[in-house]
């Protein structure tokens, strides 16, 4: 009599974890594997897109070795869970404006290995959890402004890109060296091209002073100040001069009339 309690609880614990398990299968995307109820690994599937119904709960999500070329930009809104995000080896060449910004608890990112050309400030948001960013051999990526707003970020992958040593690298430049330790070797095997003749040079042979010449290189802002600054300081010299002469003019006429009437007053 003991046993049936036993055996009927075993058997409810078998149907609650067949229900679960066929329940899981059914959400995860046919092209797709499903190792566990919070993991779907699409890697190497030849996918053009994301692929449909991806479960909501998602918090590994495997897309490396694919074709995909964009990420619809209310991606991570749809999946807040989401803490690993894999792109690695895709045709991804631009990263739409918020569509990273919105990652809450995304901790590990594999850009790598993409078409990307450039991470602008602001790509990211003010992510507070992201830890390990990818973003090594893309072969066109020459600006990434997204890093200072990175504030938990310990680990981050740039080898193999095509740096130019041009006043656009100074400020990544910088944030290498004092950020170095981020960095899994360093600047060590990094090189960027002179912009006159392509020649590679390496990170290591660099400093601050080989971009001294940049922190006198005016900005557009920089520029329209001293544009605007000129053209006033124009119009007050040109309105400065009328007056002085408008007032040496009517000076004249009034010194003519007083000698007029002193002669008639003579005569």
């Amino acid at each position: 009599m003991t046993m049936l309690p036993c055996v009927y609880w075993l058997q409810l614990i078998l149907v609650l974890l067949t229900s679960e398990i066929w329940t899981w299968g059914e959400n995860c995307p046919s092209t797709c594997l499903c190792p566990d109820p919070h993991t779907v690994d699409c890697s190497g599937r030849g996918l053009t897109r994301l692929p449909d119904e991806i479960p909501l709960d998602v918090r590994r999500l495997l897309l490396s070795d694919n074709w995909i070329p964009r990420i619809p930009s209310d991606f991570l809104v749809l999946y807040s869970d989401l803490v690993y995000l894999d792109l690695r080896n895709n045709s991804l060449s631009h990263i739409e404006p918020g569509t990273l910004s919105t990652s809450s608890r995304l901790v590990f990112l594999d850009l790598g290995s993409n078409n990307l050309t450039e991470i602008p400030k602001g790509t990211f948001g003010e992510s507070r959890s992201l830890i390990k960013l990818r973003l090594g051999n893309n072969p066109f990526l020459s600006m990434v402004g997204a890093l200072n707003q990175l504030p938990s970020l310990r680990v981050v992958r740039l080898e193999g890109n095509p740096w130019v040593c041009n006043c656009n690298f100074a400020n990544l430049f910088a944030w290498m060296l004092e950020n170095s330790h981020k960095l899994p070797n360093g600047v060590e095997g990094m090189e960027c091209s002179l912009p006159m003749d392509g020649r590679r040079v390496s990170l290591t042979q660099l400093s601050k002073d080989s971009f001294r010449e940049c922190q006198a290189t005016l900005t557009l802002t920089d520029l329209l100040i001293i544009i605007f600054s000129g053209i006033s300081v124009s119009v007050v010299a040109i309105m400065t001069s009328f007056f002085l002469a408008s007032t040496v003019h009517c000076f004249q006429r009034w010194s003519k009339g007083t000698k007029g009437d002193e002669e008639d007053s003579e005569e």
